[in-house]
């Protein structure tokens, strides 16, 4: 959800920029008093670029850029690099994924609804604590989770578009360009031209819970970091907002991936 990575794409690739077959030599730097591990590579480009996933940080530098230069750039990224190695280790820890068969029980909004796969033409339906889920090929789950993902996308954005707007009301602004993504270690990210990207994993949380991640990424729309002024404007819109942080923290590494 930091709206570090969202600010730094504006200058330099993060995330879609992919590694070579073959590993990047390696480097050692200390980045919030820890030591980190750091693939590098120096391409044709003109920007330092950072790349964190499962495999670790990986650097991207321009051919002729000083290690000095890059470590520094590196520095100057510490808290964003080390919270997202952070992220991706408590992904690694997350329960084993659901196989999507009848009986099994997905979060939802705080709670759970228990999976009914069956047989059937693709369909999917809510009914109180139970999902209908019915499938050409009940047994394969790439195929119950090929109906069951674009439906929970689709409950998403019905259930958070209208948070959007509600707390931009709040912000005085309008309601700014709403989608839902399929981010694994991010709750959500506003981007530079105001766009709210919103995980659909979201909705396995409390709607309250739910609620402060919205109100995180609308108050990016006035304050563009995570100064104490954005802090603030976070508490007006979410009073609670620190104790929903560190459930989050705790929560998204308990949650079973689809």
């Amino acid at each position: 959800m930091d709206r570090d990575a969202a600010e730094d794409a504006r200058q330099l690739t993060l995330f879609d920029e992919r590694a070579p077959a073959d590993a990047a030599p390696r480097r050692t730097l200390v980045l919030a008093g820890r030591r980190v591990e750091a693939g590098f590579e120096r391409r044709a480009r003109r920007t330092i670029a950072l790349r964190v996933d499962a495999d670790g940080l990986t650097i991207f530098a321009p051919q002729r850029a000083p290690w000095r230069d890059v470590a520094a750039f590196a520095q100057s990224k510490a808290r964003w690099i080390v919270g997202r190695l952070d992220a991706w280790a408590a992904f690694g820890r997350r329960t084993a994924p659901l196989e999507l068969r009848t009986g099994e029980r997905l979060p939802w909004r705080g709670g759970a609804l228990v999976l009914d796969v069956r047989r059937g033409a693709p369909a999917i339906t809510l009914a109180e604590s139970r999902l209908d889920i019915r499938a050409p090929e009940p047994h394969h789950r790439d195929a119950v989770r090929g109906t069951l993902l674009p439906w929970i996308r689709g409950q998403a954005f019905e259930l958070l578009a209208p948070r959007v707007a509600h707390f931009a009301a709040r912000l005085g602004l309008p309601s700014p360009a709403v989608a839902v993504s399929n981010a694994r270690t991010q709750w959500g990210v506003c981007t530079a031209s105001g766009r709210i990207r919103l995980a659909w994993r979201l909705v396995h949380l409390a709607p309250d819970l739910a609620d402060y991640v919205v109100a995180h990424e609308v108050a990016h729309l006035r304050e563009l970091n995570h100064s104490k002024r954005f802090w603030e404007l976070v508490g007006t819109l979410y009073p609670e907002w620190r104790a929903a942080r560190e459930q989050l923290k705790r929560l998204g590494a308990m949650l079973p991936a689809l």
